[in-house]
């Protein structure tokens, strides 16, 4: 999505490493045992869905777009993979801005962030950034379950209250911007309302007629 960054000639990334390529494959390989070994083990459809959800993102955001994010710069394209290790962020900001999906980040940076940041500041472009990713998800969340409207747009408005928080004066005094506490902190906000943000609707009505139609 970063197409001046990609398209710059002059702009010649390293090659990758051997383990670089093994650890795509890996998480590529990982990602197809969820989906089409383990998930159909359980019972409970939640948890097929969610088991298959996650393969879904290893198979894809983790392994392929992965590999394929190595196979240019083995040609010499500078394309950032866009995931960055997620787990090693130290704070929410951090994780939304520079570790999760960068294509999707970029998108938000170029067309909301950074037209709404002079006129109106750092605070509204951040929270408008976030909402209108939230809105963006309704489209790929809510509208095909027909149901749990909302519910993405406050998951993704709980992040934005959660990054100006830490940045704010009492942020800053419980050192949430760094650190194991800012790890802890973006791990709550991120990982503990996710079912917000795929919510039962659209697990049971979206993922699980898909993992079927794939033979999971």
């Amino acid at each position: 999505m970063d197409a001046h960054r990609f398209l710059d000639a002059r702009r010649i990334p390293p090659k990758p490493a051997l383990s670089q390529w093994v650890a795509g494959v890996l998480k590529t390989l990982f990602g197809i045992v969820l989906i089409w070994i383990v998930a159909h083990r359980f019972s409970r459809p939640l948890l097929q869905g969610w088991t298959g959800m996650l393969g879904l993102i290893f198979l894809l955001h983790f392994g392929s777009f992965f590999l394929l994010a190595l196979a240019w710069q083995a040609l010499g394209v500078d394309a950032e993979p866009i995931m960055r290790f997620p787990l090693g962020s130290h704070s929410l900001g951090e994780f939304w801005g520079k570790r999760w999906n960068m294509g999707f980040r970029q998108l938000t940076f170029d067309l909301v962030f950074n037209p709404l940041r002079r006129p109106f500041g750092l605070p509204t472009a951040t929270f408008a950034s976030f909402v209108v990713s939230g809105l963006i998800h309704e489209l790929v969340i809510s509208y095909p379950a027909r149901a749990g409207y909302g519910l993405p747009t406050l998951y993704f408005g709980l992040q934005g209250a959660g990054v100006l928080i830490e940045r704010s004066h009492l942020g800053k005094t419980l050192s949430l911007r760094d650190g194991w506490r800012g790890w802890l902190f973006a791990a709550l906000v991120t990982a503990g309302p996710a079912f917000i943000l795929f919510h039962p609707w659209f697990v049971t009505r979206v993922i699980i007629p898909f993992l079927r139609a794939i033979g999971a």
